[in-house]
């Protein structure tokens, strides 16, 4: 089933639009303290629409990310028990719960390999402010996560230009059910080790 291939060219089609940069600001602000979907859905086909333009995109985007997180820190530190109920009913909270531990267990470290992995980072931006932790160290940790999250990401697609772009682009339905397929499987996983 071809659901993939129509997004991707849409998202291409935006990644050109003159205000796309600002949208991939506000959408990287969002998602580190708010919003459910990864800036790297529009990094990606930016760099690639524009590839000189890459490493500026990778830059706006963790500076709008580390920005966003203190965002999600100032709602965990200002305002945890308000959004405790929506942590809940958007089934946050046992990443929540896994959040704290990481900070009590690894400290600082557990910003870090939010900043740069998959996991939910407004989950870790709202835990850090709950827990306190200190402010200049979460956002350099976070800089530095996110910061090498998208630059891996400028880069990768920046090395692989057209080519990678048309291999991308043939292929993408497949990733796309894979990548859905994988999110089903993590969330089973971390269910079952809730």
């Amino acid at each position: 089933m071809k659901l993939f291939s129509p997004l991707y060219d849409r998202v291409l089609t935006w990644a050109r639009h003159p205000h796309a940069e600002r949208y991939l600001w506000i959408l990287s602000f969002a998602e580190s303290s708010f919003f459910p979907i990864p800036p790297d859905v529009m990094l990606a086909p930016m760099t690639l629409a524009q590839p000189a333009r890459g490493w500026r995109f990778a830059f706006g985007t963790t500076l709008s990310s580390v920005i966003g997180g203190a965002a999600g820190y100032l709602i965990g530190w200002l305002a945890l028990e308000s959004v405790e109920p929506l942590i809940v009913t958007w089934g946050y909270w046992d990443a929540y719960v896994r959040a704290t531990e990481w900070f009590e267990d690894w400290g600082v470290l557990a910003i870090f390999v939010a900043g740069f992995s998959p996991i939910p980072y407004k989950i870790f931006t709202i835990s850090a402010g709950a827990l306190q932790m200190q402010l200049p160290l979460f956002l350099a940790a976070s800089f530095i996560g996110r910061g090498a999250r998208f630059f891996l990401v400028a880069a990768l697609l920046l090395w692989g230009g057209d080519a990678m772009e048309r291999r991308l682009r043939a292929n993408i339905d497949a990733v796309g059910w894979i990548c859905v397929v994988l999110a089903v499987l993590l969330a089973l996983f971390v269910r079952l080790r809730a």
